[in-house]
């Protein structure tokens, strides 16, 4: 019998059974991606190191995506008769220069304000959407019910134009994935997230509890528009919808607020991709352990993000227990403290801890959530990582190379 391909290893956890062997597949890879010349040669290079890569459609860069660097996906579209007009100006009083932008609809303006600190990275620039803007806010975007249809000009469905880019993109890495044995991935999907972009992340909670059908609204008004974009990526038949919820964990939300705001779009949207054949992830890397009920009533097929360091407050124990045969668990390695940072001996029991606390079924093993330190300790302690893995897993692999991958000529 032929081995299985990464896809169906992959496949396979997702649906919560015993692969062959566990699968090991990087949520994130920006070292490896900034010596490549796109996500093509991305998954291919991943391949080559034993690893089990997916694809990402749309892959887009950030600077591609100027009004939404965190957001990837479809591009974000502005009604044709919105106006923008950005401007700065350095208040005395003021420790740092103010950012403004002001978007003229044809339901009324919206306006935000942003001090440009010495680390914003969008030069005199205000992004629609960003994490940098939501500490530096001096005025939010979105702060009351009626700037709701204001907004609905700033988030229309894709234009014909984008649907005919990006299904030929599809058409591409369909092409790509099934000759290489590849899952393909599409998303992201997006909730509270794109609340706390808009309003800001202090001002989201207290909307919870001070004005909640101000803030229900929101979420229709978002989930209207995500359905319609998740539409499209899933016609393009991706094995895999990704939602990103790094700001709908505990860290936010209660239990009984997170019912009520977001578990409602998450079920939409999980029955959508099953519907259209397409398993459903949800990233979320802290502070589950109280929702863990409410991602199984969701019907989600695999949590991408499970951080075992402390800071994230995940029980690794309490997950595999509630989410075994229900959810498949992504992740288990600390990507920042270990693999980063961590001696070789660190990064093995890590390693050998993941796979035995959360596998051998409805596991993808992967550090979390990205690996951005371009450092020979980088290199050296992912290659233990799937030195430690093959041993695991009992795969004979040839010695995995002792050099750093080679960035792109020119």
């Amino acid at each position: 019998m032929p081995l299985p391909t990464s896809r169906e290893l992959l496949l396979s956890a997702i649906s919560c059974e015993t692969p062959p062997r566990v699968p090991c597949c990087l949520m994130s890879f920006r070292i490896m991606r900034d010596r490549c010349r796109d996500w093509y040669e991305v998954a291919q290079r991943e391949k080559e190191m034993g690893l089990d890569p997916m694809l990402f459609i749309p892959p887009a860069e950030r600077h591609e995506r100027p009004e939404h660097p965190e957001l990837r996906g479809l591009p974000i579209r502005f009604h044709p008769e919105v106006v923008t007009r950005e401007w700065k100006e350095s208040p005395v009083e003021a420790p740092y220069p103010l950012l403004h932008k002001r978007y003229q609809t044809p339901a009324g303006i919206l306006s935000t304000a942003v001090s440009q600190t010495d680390d914003w990275p969008h030069g005199n620039h205000i992004p629609f959407i960003d994490d940098y803007q939501i500490a530096r806010a001096q005025k939010n975007l979105v702060t009351e019910i009626r700037d709701l249809e204001v907004l609905r000009y700033l988030l229309i469905p894709p234009t014909a134009g984008d649907i005919a880019a990006f299904r030929g993109q599809a058409e591409q890495a369909r092409h790509f994935t099934r000759k290489h044995g590849m899952l393909a991935s599409g998303g992201w999907g997006v909730g509270a997230d794109m609340v706390g972009w808009l309003c800001g992340l202090e001002k989201m909670i207290y909307l919870a509890v001070d004005e909640p059908e101000f803030l229900e609204a929101l979420f229709e008004v978002i989930g209207e528009w995500n359905r319609e974009r998740m539409a499209i990526i899933l016609e393009s038949g991706v094995d895999l919808y990704i939602r990103r919820g790094w700001y709908e964990c505990c860290q936010f939300w209660s239990p009984a607020l997170y019912r009520r705001f977001i578990l409602p779009h998450l079920k939409r949207e999980a029955e959508m991709a099953h519907q259209a054949g397409c398993k459903f992830g949800y990233i979320m890397t802290m502070s589950t352990g109280p929702l863990l009920d409410m991602f199984v009533e969701a019907g989600i097929d695999v949590l991408i993000g499970v951080d075992p360091s402390p800071a994230a407050r995940n029980d690794l124990l309490l997950m595999k227990e509630k989410l075994r045969g229900k959810v498949c668990l992504w992740g288990g390695i600390d990507a920042a403290h270990t693999v980063e940072m961590g001696t070789a001996e660190e990064v093995r029991h890590e390693t050998e801890r993941a796979l035995q606390l959360l596998g051998p079924d409805g596991l993808i093993l992967s550090p979390v959530d990205n690996l951005t330190v371009d450092t020979p300790q980088t290199w050296s302690n992912l290659r233990i990582v799937i030195k430690t893995w093959q041993e695991f897993s009992g795969i004979r692999a040839a010695p995995l190379p002792t050099e750093e991958p080679s960035a792109p000529e020119d």
